[in-house]
């Protein structure tokens, strides 16, 4: 998710974000973390850490990493509205924010290439040996590396690989269980990477809950697993034969698990885009009954792709709705290099254009996309004061 500079007109993607309060109690004690995002934080490479920063079950972010953008508050870089994590210049600079030694050192880029560079293995090697465990988002595993077992053994801490799928023998092909799964499956999809899927997914699945909808999220990328989504699998690390079985078997566990009344499932790339192939995964995998498609009308080219203009909403639920069993149910909006009246002027325009409805997630309130999925699946009804609908 890029950013760009706040002004009384034109918000970063992100602002003003506010998501309904977590069900149950808060943890005692999550673990601490400094994440890892130098040059990038709040550009579309950082988006691991854009994310840790915005919303983590599982980790306190302590810190940023980001000598370019050092002394500032994440928060106000992200989204205009400081949250009390300072960005820092360097490892000692973070630890001496942070106070007793963070738990994790989290490695918060995702480039295109998923792999370390000389600088980066050099500073992932200070962090095992200053004790702190790693958490790696990246196609390259630290566990299958000689020099990054031999400094975790000596330091006694974990590599923790987020991406490094299950071994082949305990891979799963695609079954045909998804039929038994009854409750309504919907997919995030988008027409770009790093467009806002995820976050998209978040505040649609603790919007569900905050009414009575028993939701639960599928995660299909590393992160939202950091982000501690109870049920996932890194889709794009998966051998493709096992991509399809891997997320059905998946989903069947969040059932089995949760009982849900409606599975929310995280998006990948785009079905349109030559690059990224997990769209197709999802779609044959879930075989949602709807999806939401998130959209950056402001955005001009792909990311990482200048000559490759965006495509329309329309071309990609013409495509999505003729490559898959399925139904787009709804239109969400990345309102990155855009004002409040052009956001507005897009919906309503999309509105009129698509015959569906549409909403930015992060401007406006969560009941709007609850409002999408109910008019789609009016028998998720929220259930009364006693139990039923």
């Amino acid at each position: 998710m890029s950013a760009v500079p706040r002004s009384a007109s034109v918000r970063p993607f992100g602002a003003n974000l506010v998501l309904p309060a977590e069900d149950g109690p808060p943890n005692a004690r999550q673990a601490t973390a400094v994440v890892y995002c130098e040059a990038n934080f709040g550009a579309i490479d950082g988006k691991t850490a854009n994310g840790l920063v915005r919303h983590s079950e599982k980790y306190t972010i302590v810190s940023v990493i980001d000598s370019e953008k050092a002394g500032r508050d994440a928060g106000t870089v992200l989204d205009g509205k400081p949250n009390g994590i300072p960005i820092c210049r360097d490892i000692p600079d973070a630890l001496a924010h942070a106070g007793p030694l963070p738990d994790y050192f989290i490695f918060g880029i995702a480039p295109v290439s998923g792999m370390l560079s000389a600088q980066e293995r050099s500073l992932v090697l200070t962090a095992i040996e200053l004790g702190m465990n790693v958490v790696n988002g990246l196609h390259e595993f630290l566990s299958d590396d000689p020099e990054f077992a031999a400094a975790s053994a000596a330091s006694n801490v974990d590599l923790i690989d987020v991406r490094k799928p299950r071994p082949k023998k305990d891979l799963r092909v695609f079954s045909g269980r998804i039929a038994d799964v009854t409750c309504p499956r919907i997919a995030v999809l988008g027409t770009d990477c790093a467009i806002g899927k995820r976050t998209t997914s978040t505040i649609l699945t603790r919007a569900l809950n905050a009414i009575g909808i028993k939701a639960v999220m599928v995660g299909t990328g590393q992160t939202g697993l950091m982000q501690g989504a109870r049920y996932g699998v890194a889709l794009d690390a998966v051998p493709s034969q096992f991509c399809a079985g891997e997320l059905e078997a998946t989903i069947i566990e969040a059932l089995e698990g949760e009982q849900p009344d409606v599975i929310v499932i995280e998006g990948q790339g785009a079905l349109s885009h030559p690059a990224y192939s997990t769209s197709s995964f999802i779609l044959r995998g879930s075989c949602p009954d709807g999806v939401v498609l998130q959209h950056a009308p402001g955005r001009a080219h792909r990311c990482d792709f200048p000559g490759m203009a965006m495509p329309s909403p329309a071309s990609e639920i013409e495509l999505i709705q003729t490559f898959a069993e399925t139904r787009v149910i709804g239109l969400t909006l990345n309102h990155e290099h855009m004002s409040d009246a052009e956001v507005e002027s897009a919906i309503t325009l999309y509105e009129l254009e698509l015959g569906i409805p549409v909403t930015d997630a992060l401007t406006h309130s969560p009941e709007r996309l609850v409002e999408m999925v109910l008019t789609a699946f009016p028998q998720l009804g929220p259930r009364s004061a006693s139990g039923t609908r």
